[in-house]
C-alpha cells in the first residue's frame, strides 16, 4: 500500500482532511437524489399534459429515462471519471443536472412534452450518473478502512435529497406551478453540487489512513471475499462474482424502485390520503432511505456484505406479502412501518453495493466498476415501474365503477416477492474470486 499517512494529508499542495470528501459527497447526492421525489410531479405533469398517450406518459417515462441514463452514463462515464478524476466529473454533473431540469421546466412552461422528456430525462439523467459514481469511487479510495461507512454517508445524501424534495416540491408546486418549481430548483441544484465539486478530490498515491493496514478482516473473522489485489473493469466483467452482484442490485432496486414510482398514488388508492399526506410520507420514506443507506452500509463492515444482503432478501419477501393484508385491513400505521422498513433496505443495497465491489475486485478500479453494475438500476428503473403499473392498471381496468382500489396492487406485490426470493438465491452463490482469476 505505500507509506503509511495521517488523516490530514496534502494533496494538490495544501493542507487537506479527507473528512471534508464525505461533505462533498454530501452536497453532490443530496442534489441528484431529489429524483426519487419526482413521483411528486405525477399529477401536476399530467394536468399540464391530459390528452398524452399512455406509451409517452410524461411523468412516468421521464423518471424512467432518467434513471435508465443514469445507469448507462454511469457504467459509459466510470472510465472517463476515473481517468479525469473526481473534481472534473462532478462539475460536468452538476452543468448536465441543472441545465436538465432548466430545460425540462422550460418544456412545462410552453406545453411541449418531448422537451420535458429530454431535459429532465436524458440530460439529468446523464448528470445524475455521473454525480453518483464519482464520489463514491472516491470515497472508497480515502476510506479503505470503512468502506461501507464511507459509501453509506455518500448515499445517504441520495436519500436526503428524496426527502427533501418530497417536502418542497409540493410546497413549491402550490405557491408557484410545477413550471417554476422545476427550473428553481434546477438553479439551486446546479450552485450545490459545484460547490461539492470544488472540495472533492483524488488521495495522494499510497494512501492509507494513520495506523491502518491493509486486511481480510470485517468485525472479528477473517472474510475471504475480500480481495487482496485489484482488477481493472474488463476483467471484472468476466467473471461470475459480477454478474451475480449485477443480478442482486437488479432485484434490491427492482422491488423498491417498483413501490416508489407509484408511492403517492399507492397510498391515495389504498388509503385514501390526499397528494400532500402521501408527499409528507414520502418525505419521511426519504428518511429511512437516507438513515438506512448509512445504517446498513456500517453493518455491513462487521457482519459482511453478503449476509447483509442475505438479510435484506429474507426479510422483504415477508413485507412485500404482507403489505396487501394491511392495506385490506385498514392498517394505515402497519403499512407506514412496513414500507419504512423496506426503503431501510432499498437504500442500504445502494450504499452496500460499491463497499461489496470493492471487497470483491479490489479498491483501485471500483469507480469504473461500479459504473457497470448500475447498468442494473437502469435495468431494473424499467422492469419495476413496469410490473406494478402494467399489473395494477389491468386490476384498475377490471373493476367496477366506484369500487375499491384497496387491492388493485396485490398482483404486482405478490410478482415482486417472487422476485426477492430469486435475490436470496443469487445471494448465496457469491463466492470470492479466485487468484488466478485475478
Amino acid at each position: 500500500m505505500g507509506e503509511i499517512v495521517e488523516a490530514e494529508v496534502k494533496t494538490e499542495g495544501a493542507p487537506f482532511n479527507r473528512w471534508l470528501i464525505p461533505v462533498a459527497a454530501v452536497l453532490i447526492h443530496i442534489c441528484i437524489g431529489s429524483i426519487y421525489a419526482w413521483s411528486t410531479f405525477n399529477l401536476p405533469i399530467k394536468k399540464v399534459f391530459p390528452n398524452a398517450p399512455s406509451w409517452f406518459s410524461p411523468p412516468y417515462t421521464t423518471f424512467s429515462t432518467a434513471l435508465v441514463l443514469l445507469g448507462l452514463s454511469a457504467a459509459f462515464g466510470g472510465p472517463w471519471v476515473e481517468r479525469r478524476g473526481p473534481r472534473v466529473a462532478a462539475t460536468a454533473a452538476a452543468i448536465f443536472f441543472g441545465i436538465g431540469l432548466l430545460t425540462g421546466g422550460f418544456g412545462l412552461y410552453i406545453k411541449q412534452s418531448v422537451l420535458v422528456f429530454l431535459g429532465m430525462g436524458v440530460i439529468a439523467g446523464i448528470g445524475a450518473g455521473l454525480g453518483y459514481i464519482a464520489p463514491v469511487s472516491t470515497l472508497v479510495k480515502w476510506f479503505p478502512d470503512r468502506r461501507g461507512m464511507a459509501t453509506g454517508m455518500a448515499i445517504m445524501g441520495f436519500g436526503g435529497g428524496a426527502f427533501i424534495g418530497g417536502y418542497v416540491n409540493p410546497w413549491l408546486i402550490k405557491r408557484v406551478d410545477v413550471a417554476l418549481t422545476v427550473m428553481i430548483l434546477g438553479a439551486v441544484y446546479c450552485a450545490v453540487m459545484t460547490i461539492g465539486a470544488q472540495i472533492i478530490r483524488r488521495p495522494p498515491t499510497g494512501y492509507a489512513p494513520a495506523g491502518w493496514t491493509p486486511s481480510t478482516v470485517i468485525g472479528s473473522r477473517s472474510n475471504p471475499m475480500i480481495a487482496r489485489t485489484s482488477v481493472n473493469r474488463n476483467q471484472a466483467l468476466r467473471t461470475p462474482q459480477f454478474f451475480l452482484l449485477w443480478g442482486i442490485l437488479f432485484v434490491n432496486v427492482t422491488a423498491g424502485i417498483g413501490i416508489l414510482a407509484q408511492a403517492s398514488p399507492m397510498m391515495q388508492d389504498m388509503f385514501r390520503k390526499t397528494p400532500l399526506e402521501a408527499g409528507l410520507i414520502i418525505s419521511i420514506i426519504s428518511l429511512f432511505n437516507a438513515g438506512g443507506r448509512f445504517f446498513w452500509a456500517s453493518v455491513s463492515d462487521y457482519i459482511g456484505r453478503r449476509n447483509t444482503y442475505l438479510t435484506f432478501f429474507g426479510v422483504q419477501v415477508f413485507l412485500f406479502l404482507a403489505v396487501p393484508v394491511l392495506a385490506g385491513r385498514g392498517e394505515w400505521a402497519l403499512f407506514e412501518t412496513t414500507l419504512f422498513v423496506i426503503f431501510t433496505m432499498y437504500g442500504g443495497g445502494f450504499a452496500t453495493i460499491p463497499a461489496f465491489l470493492a471487497d470483491i475486485f479490489g479498491p483501485e478500479n471500483v469507480g469504473a466498476i461500479h459504473g457497470a453494475i448500475l447498468t442494473a438500476w437502469s435495468a431494473a428503473a424499467i422492469a419495476g415501474p413496469v410490473i406494478i403499473t402494467r399489473l395494477s392498471d389491468n386490476a384498475k381496468a377490471a373493476l367496477a365503477p366506484g369500487a375499491s382500489r384497496i387491492h388493485i396492487y396485490d398482483a404486482p406485490l405478490r410478482v415482486l416477492a417472487v422476485l426477492l426470493v430469486a435475490g436470496f438465491i443469487l445471494t448465496v452463490l457469491v463466492r470470492p474470486l479466485k487468484t488466478k482469476a485475478a
